[in-house]
């Protein structure tokens, strides 16, 4: 079990009253004496709920704008979004509507309102939007300018005194949490999960998952281990445990895996995977995921025999395998020189009837080019091409040219990259050029490497040191000094050379 202390840069703000679902905004008490104004905002509120129930013309919003032109408070959009809660794009209609025609400036209470309409009626993606918008105009509104980092948005404190008058959803809470994630506010975020749980709310294990994995995108394998800890109470007592009504899925284990893999702490990844399987009785076992991201971690380090046990596990088991898996397999035995399991396991994915995606390819080219078998990395080079949607990557297309041009075949390796740019779109690189002109000059063919420059300054790449000495060298080789001289006075007028390096 992995025993890593909650992190202290996870701050912890308490000033905050106890969570209380009293209606806190509306009177509906029939005892209380309403005054004259409440009678006219109730006439108001009565005719406004009748129009829009009862007629159905595009006249309607019009009808209403005349009748009521000095528009409506919060509160009254609020009751008469309420009156037709079961209609919720109507009432989403008529809240949206009210403010764009200037009719109602609408405050934290009528936003809660509409969005508890919204999510008990399952209408989570326009919740969320509005949740979106409610922070937004909160923030701005925040002319006190106070620090608000580590606090919930006030549309916290808002939804939840409206939630029972509303009659809303719990998954409210879950929508707020993702709108703050999707806001990068982690540490507003983990606070409202602290309020909530210490009330026995609890997130889904989805949104937990959402938390865990941004934390992990924001701040690392470290922050993110520290508050899987938090949500799921590992480091409380057995009791604390046990009422935590939430637990880790498969999903949350995968996040903490690609956590450390990410970080480079491959020992961490496998210590995840065995709390997985071992500490813990849950209803899940590792996918195919958990077992790529380990087997990833496997071949990183090396540790090829390791990778190939567990690969073995994954078809004992019948983990059906993915694209993914194969990619990762793959990818580690050409990057550990072990180019005949590679193509045994590049056949066996063609047997799965898994389809082989570019990146499956490059990998077996830049293996093969990398154990100097050029003429197999040209051959799925050319299967590669026969897929119209597939397209090199720049690094891969170098990785080919360095290859020929360490076998002296530079002008395969120029044929290569004329037939790229043709079939391929490619754009050449930089570092292609200049294996090239390396080639070409290595060789002795001194007029193709300068018509190859040409052709590199052509394309918006400038001539560099390197380039420079290139040809400097090959001119050197051929017993040309006149034009070493010329290059070495060129390169000191253009300030690449210094007076003392001639």
């Amino acid at each position: 079990m992995l025993m890593i202390s909650r992190a202290s840069h996870i701050p912890c703000c308490t000033n905050w009253k106890k969570l209380s679902c009293l209606p806190l905004f509306f009177s509906s008490s029939s005892s209380q004496q309403l005054s004259e104004q409440n009678l006219e905002s109730e006439t108001l509120i009565s005719s406004v709920v009748s129009i829009l129930k009862e007629q159905r013309s595009k006249s309607r919003w019009n009808f209403i704008k005349t009748l009521y032109s000095n528009g409506f408070s919060p509160r009254e959009v609020s009751e008469i979004t309420l009156r037709i809660k079961n209609n919720p794009r109507l009432a989403l209609r008529f809240f949206l509507w009210s403010e764009k025609k200037s009719l109602c400036t609408h405050d934290l209470v009528s936003y809660s309102t509409i969005i508890h309409i919204l999510a008990r009626s399952r209408l989570k993606s326009l919740a969320q939007k509005l949740i979106e918008t409610a922070i937004r105009v909160s923030e701005i509104n925040n002319v006190e300018g106070l620090d608000v980092s580590c606090k919930p948005p006030k549309i916290f404190e808002t939804l939840t005194k409206t939630y029972r008058y509303c009659d809303s959803a719990p998954f409210v809470f879950d929508l707020l949490i993702r709108a703050c994630i999707k806001a990068k506010k982690i540490d507003r975020t983990i606070e409202i999960v602290r309020m909530l749980r210490s009330q026995g709310i609890y997130p889904t294990i989805g949104t937990c998952n959402l938390l865990i994995r941004s934390v992990s995108q924001l701040r690392g394998s470290d922050a993110c281990v520290s508050v899987y800890r938090e949500i799921f109470s590992l480091d409380e007592d057995i009791a604390t445990r046990i009422r935590v009504r939430v637990s880790p899925s498969v999903q949350t284990f995968n996040t903490l895996m690609l956590a450390f893999y990410q970080d480079g702490t491959m020992w961490k990844v496998e210590e995840i995977w065995n709390e997985m399987i071992r500490d813990f009785c849950y209803d899940f076992h590792p996918n195919v995921y958990s077992y790529s991201v380990l087997l990833a971690a496997f071949c990183d380090q090396g540790k090829m025999d390791q990778a190939m046990r567990l690969w073995e596990e994954m078809n004992i088991k019948e983990i059906k395998l993915d694209v993914m898996a194969y990619n990762t397999l793959i990818k580690g035995l050409c990057e550990n020189v072990e180019m005949e399991k590679a193509e045994e396991t590049f056949h066996k994915m063609a047997l799965d009837q898994i389809e082989a995606t570019c990146v499956t390819f490059e990998h077996l080219i830049r293996g093969y080019c990398q154990v100097g078998n050029v003429d197999s990395a040209i051959l799925l080079y050319k299967d590669f091409c026969r897929r119209k949607e597939f397209r090199l990557e720049t690094h891969t297309v170098e990785e080919v040219i360095r290859a020929m041009c360490n076998e002296n075949r530079t002008f395969d390796a120029l044929k290569f990259l004329r037939d790229a740019m043709k079939k391929q779109d490619l754009v050449p690189s930089g570092p292609s050029y200049e294996l090239l002109i390396r080639g070409l000059c290595k060789e002795g063919k001194m007029e193709d490497a300068l018509k190859l420059q040409t052709e590199m300054v052509g394309k918006g790449f400038e001539t560099n040191v390197e380039i420079y000495n290139i040809f400097i060298s090959g001119y050197n080789k051929e017993g040309n000094e006149e034009k070493s001289r010329a290059l070495r006075k060129e390169m000191f007028e253009f300030g690449l050379l210094q007076k003392n390096d001639e």
